[in-house]
């Protein structure tokens, strides 16, 4: 029996979209497992993981308009080959520096990636199709986010650390080949010259932007901060008077794309920290060990797996805009249900508000996602591809920066111990309310961006 082209778009779809995310929520299960083999500090085990975002950040945008210059499926396909080789050569590595060096590659892979993926999903579904095939798509990423730290943490514990960048190898291998049986290959821009200026002014800003959030609520912090949004808006200038710009800001014009990005920062601005929070409540106030912390927490991420391919398809019969927005709605409740959080709160009602995060996050990203790709000409599905990716990561950095500034501002500098566990369930109760205010935002932004879009 053959598999139809849209089937094989759907396994490449789903096994790249798994790849990273699981990565990504398994490395920090292994960290400890690092730190003791190559005996690193704390400080640099978290470059780890940052050194993946950032390097993710600042290729998504030049990676998606060279997929523009020079074939999507292509430089889709590099991506992959290059984020499994990295995987593969991270077994290798003999230092927590070479390390970092791989995971950048992986970083660079990644961007590769998620700056076509949904520009190839978009372009190969019909609109009546489309939300369907994100949210299956997206069904991936939350797999991987689930399967992250279980899996990891199995993998580590009896096969080392190692063993979890092993697992991507084979995977990736079976996404190189399954997307060479898609046929089509999309070149928007062919034969125009890639703005490097404008690639180096972003990359540059990203950098200090990111950096800046990792390092508050330091003085210093502030200041890269402030320098990295002084840097975009001196980017959107530029690359508005560009005839063949890196990043066509002129999309921006579309009041219902910027409400719709908008949308989605806001919601993994609120997403990223949840999982650190609560772990740490979990085991610090209720005193769970970190298995049974983890399998309460895995109620949000299966919530998710389990209807995020049910609202893409409802995002095909309903308004995308209308599903994303009840999403966000259950976000703001989930949210706001955690924002009384205290020591005696039971573990049921824990369950309950990680449900509803859950299926606001299902009900939100692949309708979302969804209602980006449709508002835009063809022609332009790469840059909104890369503009949604970029919103997903510059909200997991700007909710954890945070989610540190409150716990900094509230706890100081110490540790949790017993006695300062009533400051640390204040700090997590404040960051839900900024969560909830955040989410409610959203629900606006994403109703404001059909209104704009009708008019």
């Amino acid at each position: 029996m053959s598999i139809s082209p849209k089937k094989y778009a759907l396994i490449v779809a789903v096994l790249s979209s798994f790849l990273t995310p699981f990565v990504g929520s398994s490395i920090n299960i292994a960290l400890p497992s690092i730190g003791n083999e190559f005996a690193a500090s704390a400080i640099l085990l978290g470059w780890i993981p940052t050194a993946y975002l950032l390097a993710l950040a600042v290729c998504l945008v030049p990676f998606g308009r060279i997929a523009d210059i020079y074939g999507r499926k292509r430089i889709f396909t590099y991506g992959i080959i290059i984020f499994t080789i990295s995987s593969f050569l991270a077994t290798l590595s003999f230092s927590v520096d070479m390390l970092i060096i791989f995971r950048v590659l992986q970083g660079v892979g990644s961007a590769m990636i998620f700056g076509n993926l949904f520009a190839i999903v978009a372009s190969i579904f019909p609109s009546g199709e489309r939300g369907k095939a994100l949210g299956i798509t997206i069904t991936g990423a939350f797999l991987g986010l689930f399967l992250g730290p279980v899996l990891g943490g199995f993998l580590t514990g009896y096969f080392g650390w190692r063993s979890i960048f092993l697992f991507n190898v084979p995977l990736g291998i079976l996404t190189s080949i399954a997307v060479t049986r898609i046929e089509d290959e999309w070149i928007e821009a062919r034969g125009q010259k890639f703005d490097l200026p404008g690639a180096i002014i972003l990359g540059c800003s990203l950098i200090t932007l990111m950096y800046g959030m990792s390092v508050l609520p330091e003085t210093d912090g502030f200041y890269f901060v402030f320098a990295g949004l002084i840097g975009l808006i001196f980017f959107y200038f530029v690359e508005n008077h560009m005839e063949s710009p890196v990043l066509d800001v002129k999309v921006f014009s579309n009041w219902s794309f910027t409400l719709y990005n908008i949308a989605a920062f806001i919601s993994y601005c609120s997403a990223a920290p949840i999982i650190f929070l609560l772990s740490l409540y979990l085991q610090y106030i209720k005193g769970l060990d970190p298995q049974w912390a983890g399998i309460v927490l895995s109620v949000q991420p299966v919530m998710m797996t389990i209807f995020s391919p049910l609202a893409g398809k409802l995002s095909d019969i309903i308004e995308p805009r209308k599903v994303a927005a009840m999403g966000m709605v259950f976000n703001t409740i989930g949210c706001a249900l955690f924002a009384f959080l205290g020591a005696e709160t039971g573990i049921f009602m824990i369950v309950i508000g990680l449900g509803l995060l859950g299926l606001g996050f299902a009900l939100f990203s692949s309708p979302n996602t969804n209602a980006i790709m449709s508002i835009v000409e063809s022609r332009l599905y790469g840059v909104a591809s890369t503009t949604v990716t970029t919103m997903r990561v510059l909200g997991q950095m700007s909710g954890m920066g945070v989610v540190l500034l409150v716990l900094v501002l509230i706890m100081g500098s110490s540790t949790i111990n017993p006695e300062d566990y009533s400051d640390f369930i204040t700090s997590t109760t404040l960051s839900f309310v900024i969560f909830s205010v955040l989410s409610f935002i959203g629900v606006l932004a994403s109703l404001a961006g059909g209104k704009r879009m009708k008019k």
